[in-house]
């Protein structure tokens, strides 16, 4: 790739300021790029055709070039004659004739390469700067097939997409594997062979790739080759036609940084290091506590001194009162003692404005968590906002940088290392996780959807819970960078309904760093159609992106993406209590009293297997039968049906000796708890059970998963009667599921991320 030989292909269009490249243009960009496509001449008029030296075959292809024709095949300027100088000539005089009113550079006489028009032999290979992700290169069907295929596939089958970030030459060839047009052009469907050597399509790829930072920097917004062909004979791939557009990238909150990246311009000078401060606060002040009543204010105060917050450096700004819970009280922003870590932002959005500017103005915080949407909204207040935003932007240029924004429309977060809640939901509503600290932050832009999660999940117990917002300021990307560094997190569980401005290359190198050290990234993305799109912006402010792109690039690092809220909670779930567990092979053993949940295991294996029992099994296996006295009822195979005859002795003791054989990886136990052989409810007036005793099914269950190191998932496929027994599985480190065939699909995800 020549980067100069670009540059120089731009300069009359910049010049000129076209927005749009000629044809003639765009090849001499594919020849910096060493892209293959046709000989061709470029002549002023129809005169010059007579003394044009001969192209091979017996055709050519006649192109008008011109700045003000962009789509020539519609408006005739593309025709195929006979390739000799009179037939050229008669074409080109038809052109002149026809386009006398455009300006007209000139023509091309172009070489006609034959190919074969069928499915998946037209192709396109293209580059377009997206304000989230910076430089995306694509590679889908062309021609008439291009919007069938993109809606009749599933993702990534017909259209893949690259970051420059990420994408090496083996990334590029294994997320073609799944693809269905590398599959037509390279894999060789049956009888037939190759079009194409694989390794010239993925050399076309990586032109694209490699040729994309240096598009963003010189302005180019989209280039994009619609069709590429395979010529016929040859096998070479031949750019036929290449559509170039030109955009001043570098404007608005994206500059040209001094190694020529594309940045957002607002966010490079923001002093991001202090999220550590924010995150870990030993002091911290909050505006808006009521001494009234229990207000949003009061809540978040009792919440920081019932996580432990030293009360002697926690700070309350409230004209006239001395004390409230035992803090000191302050009567503004000025008379704060000290510089604090974190100021909890909680009045109306309407007086935020200015104490926003005064903490900026007069340095007294070092991070700010705005829990108000709307700043920038509220008739009246636009004198206030224009001192707000003055005032943040005079703070980034002192030394130290400024206070660091977290919102706002935000309920700020959780952090047990920082012993505090900012969540003002009663515990009552919303009591906090008591389990031992989990390894795993939850970084999410809905303040709904993070209490959602916290409430479903009441035995995980996130290091951190985060919500930002509207990302006025901080962003997913800022806290997934910083947080990437904590070695001690494992889980990353995220939510995003849109970036800010390639905020979404930033979270794309972040997973990259998280997912290159053995760590886990369990991704949902919102505003996922035209009307989710609508949706997320009117919440948050942020514009929702391209769904399949952002799904694509996460796909390629191994990131998990799920595809429902119910997928997300089912996930998180399944990496946490699974995180210590490793599956070194793919043999399931499972282990049922129901024979269609029998079947259900077997028919929806994935890419598992079903392990066949070492001999070391059978006697164990038989000894559980017979004590259970269900050997004359009960194979030994696997599946294990152990019908409704058996209790729980004979549940446990068939499911460990099926999980502890070595010729199983990993394994699912359903529980159809019906039986009145089995203690499988709560405890209750009518009967005797008790799915808490000692010797209940979870709580033995519960310490087998916990002796162990391989993978096992439990399925309780009943109602809400037997909700204790689930709840209880779950709380002693079993993932449970409802279903079956749910409880593999979660699995094979699993081990799918672990096993890259």
């Amino acid at each position: 790739m020549d980067e100069q030989r670009i540059l120089n292909a731009l300069a009359a269009a910049k010049a000129e300021g076209r927005d749009a490249l000629t044809e003639v243009e765009g090849h001499a960009i594919l020849d910096a790029m060493g892209v293959d496509r046709p000989r061709h001449h470029f002549i002023k008029s129809s005169a010059e055709a007579a003394v044009l030296a001969a192209l091979p075959g017996d055709r050519a292809v006649v192109k008008v070039i011109s700045p003000q024709i962009l789509h020539k095949t519609e408006m005739g300027g593309v025709a195929i004659v006979r390739n000799d100088p009179l037939a050229i000539q008669a074409a080109i005089a038809d052109m002149e004739a026809r386009f006398g009113p455009y300006r007209v550079d000139g023509y091309t006489v172009n070489e006609f390469v034959p190919y074969e028009g069928k499915l998946g032999h037209e192709i396109i290979i293209g580059y377009r700067f997206a304000k989230d992700f910076g430089p995306v290169v694509s590679f889908g069907p062309g021609g008439i097939y291009t919007e069938f295929l993109a809606k009749q596939f599933k993702p990534g089958a017909a259209n893949v997409f690259f970051s420059p970030v990420s994408a090496t030459r083996a990334l590029v060839e294994r997320a073609l594997k799944a693809n269905a047009v590398r599959a037509l052009l390279c894999g060789g469907l049956r009888g037939t062979k190759n079009t194409l050597d694989e390794s010239v399509l993925v050399d076309a790829i990586m032109a694209f790739i490699e040729a994309a930072p240096a598009f963003a920097r010189l302005g180019v917004s989209e280039f994009e080759v619609n069709p590429f062909v395979v010529a016929k004979d040859s096998g070479r791939l031949v750019a036929l036609d290449a559509l170039v557009k030109l955009e001043d990238l570098a404007a608005g909150e994206l500059a040209l940084a001094a190694d020529g990246r594309i940045i957002n311009a607002s966010q490079a000078i923001r002093p991001v290091s202090k999220i550590e401060k924010l995150l870990k606060p030993a002091s911290a002040a909050i505006i808006g506590v009521s001494d009234k009543g229990m207000n949003n204010g009061r809540i978040i105060l009792r919440n920081l001194i019932e996580n432990g917050f030293d009360k002697k450096r926690l700070y309350v700004v409230k004209e006239g009162a001395k004390e409230l819970d035992g803090c000191r009280c302050v009567n503004d922003v000025a008379s704060l003692p000290e510089k604090v870590d974190l100021f909890v932002l909680v009045i109306p959005a309407s007086q935020a404005p200015a104490c926003i500017a005064e903490l900026a103005e007069l340095d007294k915080a070092e991070s700010v968590i705005v829990i108000p949407g709307g700043l920038e909204e509220k008739s009246g207040t636009e004198e206030l906002v224009e001192r707000m935003r003055v005032a943040i932007a005079s703070s980034r240029e002192r030394a130290g940088g400024g206070p660091l924004f977290n919102g706002g429309n935000c309920l700020g977060g959780r952090s047990v290392p920082g012993k505090y809640n900012t969540l003002f939901i009663p515990e009552y509503k919303l009591p906090m996780p008591s389990a031992s600290l989990a390894p795993v932050a939850v970084l999410s832009q809905s303040g709904a959807f993070a209490i959602s999660r916290v409430s479903k999940h009441p035995d995980v117990n996130p290091k951190y819970l985060i919500t930002c917002g509207n990302q006025m300021d901080l962003t997913i990307g800022d806290y997934l960078e910083h947080l990437a560094k904590d070695e001690e997190l494992r889980i990353f569980a995220v939510y995003v309904e849109g970036f800010k401005p390639l905020d979404g290359e930033k979270t794309l190198r972040a997973c990259q760093a998280i997912v290159e050290s053995g760590r886990q990234v369990i991704f949902y993305r919102a505003g996922r159609t035209e009307a989710g799109a609508a949706a997320s912006a009117s919440h948050t402010a942020s514009i929702a992106g391209d769904y399949p792109v952002t799904r694509a690039l996460l796909e390629q690092l191994g990131v998990v993406v799920a595809e429902s809220l119910d997928d997300f909670d089912d996930l998180l779930t399944l990496f946490t209590l699974l995180r210590d567990k490793n599956a070194t092979g793919m043999r399931l053993g499972a282990v049922s009293n129901a024979g269609f949940e029998c079947v259900a295991v077997a028919d929806n294996l994935g890419r598992l297997s079903i392990a066949e029992f070492s001999e070391a099994a059978a006697p164990r296996l038989a000894k559980v039968f017979d004590d259970a006295k269900i050997s004359d009822i009960v194979d030994l195979h696997n599946p294990i049906d152990l019908t409704p005859m058996a209790g729980d002795d004979a549940y446990y003791e068939s499911f460990k000796a099926v999980i502890e054989d070595d010729n199983v990886d990993l394994g699912i136990v359903g529980l159809v708890p019906f039986t009145s052989r089995m203690n499988t409810l709560a405890r209750g007036k009518h009967h005797h059970e008790d799915v808490t005793r000692e010797d209940s099914l979870a709580l033995r269950y519960g310490r087998l998963i916990a002796q162990g190191s391989k993978p096992w998932v439990a399925v309780v496929d009943a109602g809400e009667l037997f909700d204790p027994l689930s709840r209880e599985l779950a709380r002693r480190g079993v993932p449970t599921f409802r279903t079956a065939d749910r409880a593999l699909r979660m699995l094979n995800i699993w081990l799918g991320a672990r096993r890259r």
